[in-house]
């Protein structure tokens, strides 16, 4: 077939597989979500009327449980008593004991509006309240509750007061309530992240602590509240003496009417849904209000959750259509990569074969006019022993360099012989070797060359180590490619440090060779022992030093792993397996 009939058949099954499989998911989640929502909304609804009657019955309570206390007071008490400032002391700090500080003060005041006896934090002794709407309307009523105002001290707060008949005189008793402890009262009514909750008086005034954002909608309310829609809420009740005393909290929560509306929430400029009833026998109203999105939230999120579980659904139909379609051209890039990658493979290992030759090359041309050097120098030394030349000025200084010339030759003949090793895969000699021992050589041996890079080497050698069984020369070539790659690594000008330490670790010898340099992103950590990969510049390495190690260190039945941080330093921590002999000397 050609490509055009693969694609022809490719979209039926995908048509097919949509039809089928979305048309049933769609009709099940449609049926669901209706009868949900109808179901959650009148659920939602009905908690919200019980959260609000249920906070306005906790504010009745609370105000008139402090009206109660100082009604008691006034009735059991006599004016002679409640006029003596130490008593009433004593009574304000057994008021304030029991109800947790929620009365701030106590007073007296005679029916011209002066204060002739006081307790509490304030100077207000000999106060004259004549004015203040809260004492005339007292004088009115039996008990009285104020509205929240700021009053003599400048401060929010509402007054509780009952008045007392001496004869023809008549006497009113008042505390001030923490207004504090009431705001926190009203602000617990609250759900969701959007929810709160204020109070309002017939002035559309605010009782709790103020907000400039709903200036508007508490105007708003107050005229629903007490304005020209009267038929739908509960009327204010009768202003008469009997009308606070016969107050009831416990009939108030079957005659307490709920109402709620929809509306704009003032502070969030969202649809929100506004619940409401009345406080204090109708003169205050207690508003909660929450963001529509809010208070269903749970149903937008099962909404939501459907939608995406339909959106995943069609994701998979259509995933699967498109893998049915496209599994056979996949299946063959996947091939054409795993070929790609193994001649990537076999080219690298071509230049690691031709790396070698190449070094046994060099060898063998090195060796020997190397060899011929030495015998050279040995000649010379013979026809010193002569004594035509024994009587020559510079014997010792020619001597001293007939011999450094067999020792650098030597050397030579020692870094061609491990050439050789290498480029052969010939296995060195291996023996027992005291591992510090054979580091302090490679240190001493790179001194110098950490001295040109700034560089301090420092050594933490434990003592009584086990002895362990490898070829030194290789040991030395993994110990001598790690430090010149902690050299490389550290800024020449800036320095750093070197460290080195060896330890016994679960049947190991481990070497660690730390140093402070740029560190090896994440990204190359995996691959730094792969050949040739490498990131110094152009020219100035070949990515085979850590790829040498590794095999090296495979090779001795040890191990190599790396820890680095960019910007702090590398670590390489060698594992040495201890020889046999060790381990059984070993307590």
């Amino acid at each position: 077939m050609d490509i055009k009939s693969y694609q022809a058949i490719r979209r039926a099954i995908f048509i097919i597989i949509i039809l089928v499989s979305l048309t049933p998911l769609l009709t099940l989640i449609s049926v669901t979500a209706f009868g949900f929502h109808t179901a959650y909304r009148s659920k939602v609804m009905a908690y919200l009327d019980q959260l609000v009657e249920k906070h306005a019955l906790n504010i009745d309570t609370f105000l008139f449980e402090k009206l109660a206390n100082i009604r008691v007071m006034a009735l059991s008490r006599s004016i002679e008593e409640l006029s003596d400032e130490a008593l009433l002391n004593y009574l304000l700090s057994n008021l304030q004991e029991g109800h947790n500080a929620v009365f701030v003060d106590l007073g007296l005041v005679n029916e011209h509006g002066v204060q002739i006896a006081y307790a509490g934090p304030f100077k207000l002794g000999r106060a004259d309240y004549s004015d203040a709407r809260w004492f005339k309307e007292a004088l009115q009523n039996r008990v009285y509750i104020s509205d929240v105002f700021t009053g003599l001290r400048g401060l929010p707060h509402f007054i509780v007061a009952v008045k007392k008949r001496v004869g023809d005189d008549r006497y009113i008793l008042r505390s001030t309530i923490d207004f504090g402890a009431f705001n926190r009262l009203v602000e617990n009514t609250r759900m969701g992240q959007t929810g709160f909750a204020f109070v309002i008086n017939r002035d559309a005034a605010l009782q709790t602590h103020s907000r400039e954002d709903l200036t508007e909608l508490i105007s708003m309310l107050g005229q629903k509240f007490w304005g020209q829609e009267p038929e739908t809420l509960s009327p204010p009740p009768s202003q008469n003496e009997d009308a606070w005393a016969s107050f009831s909290v416990d009939r108030s929560i079957t005659e307490r009417p709920v109402h709620h509306f929809t509306g704009k929430n003032a502070v969030t400029g969202k649809s929100a849904i506004f619940v409401s009833t009345f406080l204090k026998n109708n003169d205050w109203a207690l508003v909660y209000v929450q963001d529509r999105a809010d208070a269903f939230a749970s149903l937008y999120k099962a909404r939501n959750l459907s939608l995406l579980v339909l959106l995943i659904g069609g994701i998979a139909i259509v995933i699967m259509a498109s893998i049915l379609s496209k599994r056979m051209s996949d299946r063959i890039r996947t091939m054409d990569l795993e070929k790609q990658m193994m001649n990537e493979k076999v080219i690298e290992a071509g230049k690691l074969a031709s790396v070698g030759e190449l070094a046994a090359g060099i060898a063998h041309e090195i060796n020997n006019p190397v060899a011929i050097m030495v015998e050279e120098s040995g000649w010379i030394g013979d026809l010193l022993e002569e004594d035509e030349f024994k009587k020559t000025d510079n014997l010792t200084e020619i001597q001293r360099a007939l011999t450094q010339i067999q020792t650098q030759g030597a050397r030579c003949k020692a870094i061609t012989h491990k050439l050789l090793s290498f480029a052969r895969k010939t296995d060195p000699m291996e023996r027992d070797v005291d591992i510090n021992s054979l580091i302090m050589e490679v240190v001493e041996m790179s001194r110098q060359q950490a001295r040109y890079a700034n560089v301090r080497i420092n050594t933490n050698l434990s003592d009584n180590l086990s002895h362990v069984t490898v070829s030194p020369s290789e040991m030395q070539q993994v110990l001598l490619n790690l430090i010149n790659n902690a050299l490389d690594a550290m800024d020449k000008k800036e320095g750093g440090l070197l460290s080195i330490s060896t330890r016994m670790e679960e049947g190991f010898v481990k070497v660690d060779v730390s140093d402070t340099g740029s560190g090896i992103p994440d990204a190359n950590l995996k691959r730094i022992f792969d050949p040739f990969f490498t990131t110094k510049p152009v020219g100035k390495g070949t990515g085979l030093g850590l790829s040498i190690v590794h095999g090296i260190m495979e090779k001795m039945n040890g191990k190599i792993t790396v820890n680095s941080a960019v910007g702090v330093g590398t670590t390489f921590h060698l594992y040495l397996p201890v020889t046999q002999k060790a381990t059984d000397e070993r307590p």
